[in-house]
């Protein structure tokens, strides 16, 4: 590929994907959303009559300001830049252009989402309502405790394995993004859901395949994360918790009552799996009246003379 004979976007979108999978060595998700940024961003230049490299800075504002125009949600706009951002990248790399025209272009401001909690009551409220009696509600249960107990993401609790567990020593190893594995301890709650559930689950017709998985629908199959969303979602109902929940506020309430409980913030880094520090920094959070309780209990200066 050259500069004075641009390839068309077919061979460069070939090109591009080749890119992204082995020398940026992207997850399969990240690279399908960067491939779809991409086609968008085309197909709107085709419209306008317009081209990839020779696409100027107000050509491609012109663009996230129709993205906002169509309702597309600020973080959705700053995914879909990154993206863009990436593929100018490359287009500099392989000298296809002269100047990268997406230098300048700014991302929306997001302001900083904190999730829903749930309290430990309402944890146990969910995990009580489980109905005993019909065939999943032990596996429901063991869910429910190892998603808070450890702090998982959906993902990683889908995939599972039943030897990735010790037993004796209380810990499971997780294999998570970038296929980095980390070893996780284990609530005594989870453990001992976990053994029951394993009875039951020794009366499954188990598909080939899946012999290894912890935790299987009836049908012998691994749970999908639309099944686990719904079996967390159904449980929050009917412990009657009025918040917006998804498998993930379990991992948020996990971090954020043990940052409350004093736990140190490098060791829920290790055990959420966070790559950076500063991603555990933002991903926690405490309520301004805990904070406020810290603050008169603990500084010197709230602290009463005692005479």
């Amino acid at each position: 590929m050259t500069a004075s004979t641009p390839p068309p976007y077919s061979s460069l979108k070939a090109h591009y994907t080749a890119f992204l999978t082995l020398e940026r060595g992207l997850l399969p998700n990240t690279r399908i959303n960067y491939i779809a940024d991409a086609d968008r961003l085309v197909d709107w230049l085709d419209a306008a009559g317009k081209d990839l490299y020779t696409a100027d800075l107000e050509c491609l504002q012109g663009f996230i300001i129709d993205l906002h125009q169509l309702g597309i949600s600020p973080r959705s706009q700053a995914r879909i830049i990154s993206g863009i951002k990436s593929l100018y990248r490359y287009l500099m790399t392989e000298k296809l252009i002269e100047n990268n025209p997406t230098l300048l272009l700014e991302s929306p401001r997001i302001g900083k989402h904190l999730p829903d909690i749930l309290s430990v009551e309402e944890i146990d409220d969910m995990v009580s309502v489980v109905d005993m009696t019909k065939a999943e509600g032990q596996r429901n249960r063991a869910i429910i405790e190892t998603l808070y107990g450890c702090g998982l993401r959906v993902s990683e609790l889908c995939n599972l394995t039943i030897d990735s567990i010790n037993f004796d020593e209380g810990f499971l190893i997780v294999d998570g993004k970038g296929d980095k594995q980390r070893l996780v301890p284990m609530s005594p709650a989870s453990l001992e859901e976990i053994r029951l559930w394993l009875v039951k689950r020794a009366e499954i017709n188990v598909k080939r395949g899946e012999e290894g998985i912890l935790f299987l629908g009836r049908r012998g199959r691994r749970l999908t994360r639309v099944m686990v969303f719904y079996i967390v979602r159904d449980l929050a109902e009917a412990a009657g918790v009025r918040k917006t929940i998804s498998p993930h506020t379990l991992r948020h309430s996990f971090a954020t009552h043990l940052l409350e409980g004093g736990a140190n913030l490098r060791a829920i880094q290790q055990m959420l799996g966070h790559e950076s520090i500063a991603t555990t920094e933002l991903y926690l959070h405490l309520d301004k009246s805990h904070l406020r309780e810290e603050i008169l209990t603990h500084h010197p200066r709230n602290i009463r003379k005692k005479y």
